[in-house]
């Protein structure tokens, strides 16, 4: 005979008999929780609102520009067509008007738009193992693993991430005095120590015909190379912005920012466009209206939904145990 199994203790936890809440949404209830929710998320919103609109920024877009798009193209041909194969590019300038003080730091940024980073076959396209210092997955870099000459060269780092590295560059001027960018500090530091090996390219940047952007660490490492690292982190939408450099100084109202471009990177052919953005910070981060506003939207249709709550809860459309309604409602089913 089996024997029995023991039986769980006549507790009040094991019998389920604990004490709980058991709220009942009436109509006041459920209008006085979207009250307090509209209360708090109104407020918070107008904070975030406040924060965003104390970042000070200033944009332009230089790749339409005649004295950056001119010389870009070498032919007539490529010219009237905006197909530049090789992106020897040219160097413009772009001046910009401080509209208020900017209190340091001041962070560059290059912006991109129509550029599908986040398309699948373009991030699968890397090997992270290589970039750590190992060799590569295989197949991980398709189509970009070998020199386009000799196909048993292999190319590191591989994919077409890295092929498609952004290589502008710029300069800047405050009032016609050199004004200091610092390049460094602008990965994300886990990157940098953990993700990215002291390493030189191979049969990458000596062959422009394996690569569709810049060489990788401009004579030193893939590790030292912080652009590069930036651009390894894929953007998750195709209009995005990546950091470039710091400027550790206040930017003061009315002066002027020269910037000297080298204008190299090919977005022409695919129809991107480039942008430079100066911006300062808020504790908040960037300048991005969209949570203030998500924030005002809900806690506004939350005080309007607990406004038709009300409604009901002082007026409702039948009044509990009213038995000549009752009857009514009876005798009319029934028909």
């Amino acid at each position: 005979m089996a024997p029995r199994k023991s039986e769980p203790k006549n507790s009040r936890f094991t019998q389920q008999e604990l004490p709980a809440c058991r709220p009942v949404l009436t109509p006041g209830w459920v209008a006085f929780i979207l009250f307090i929710v509209g209360a708090i998320f109104i407020p918070v919103g107008v904070v975030c609102l406040l924060a965003s609109n104390s970042v000070v920024e200033i944009s332009q877009r230089y790749d339409h520009l005649n004295n950056c798009e001119a010389e870009f193209f070498p032919t007539t041909v490529e010219k009237k067509n905006k197909l530049s194969t090789h992106g020897l590019g040219t160097n413009c300038t772009v001046t910009l008007t401080v509209p208020e003080k900017m209190k340091s730091p001041v962070y560059v940024y290059y912006r991109l738009e129509n550029y599908y980073q986040n398309h699948r076959r373009y991030v699968k396209s890397r090997s992270d193992a290589q970039l750590a210092g190992g060799e590569p997955y295989d197949d991980s870099c398709e189509p970009e693993m070998y020199v386009a000459s000799n196909a048993s060269k292999e190319i590191n780092p591989c994919g077409l991430v890295a092929w498609s590295y952004f290589n502008d560059s710029y300069s800047f001027s405050l009032d016609n005095k050199e004004l200091s960018v610092s390049e460094k500090g602008i990965a994300w530091k886990s990157d940098v120590d953990h993700k990215f090996a002291a390493y030189a390219p191979t049969n990458f940047n000596t062959d422009p015909a394996t690569r569709g952007g810049g060489v990788i660490g401009g004579g030193g490492t893939v590790g030292e190379d912080e652009h590069f690292i930036v651009w390894m982190r894929t953007a998750a939408l195709p209009t995005f912005r990546k950091l470039w450099g710091k400027i550790d100084r206040d930017l003061e109202a009315n002066s002027k920012v020269t910037i000297t471009i080298s204008n190299r990177y090919n977005t022409y052919k695919f129809g991107g466009t480039k942008s430079i953005v100066l911006s300062t910070t808020s504790w908040l981060g960037g300048k991005n209206d969209f949570l203030g506003i998500a924030y005002v939207v809900i806690g506004s249709l939350c005080l309007v939904f607990a406004a038709v709550f009300v409604k009901f809860a002082l007026n409702p459309p039948r009044q509990p145990g009213d038995s000549a309604e009752l009857s009514w409602e009876i005798s009319s089913s029934g028909k």
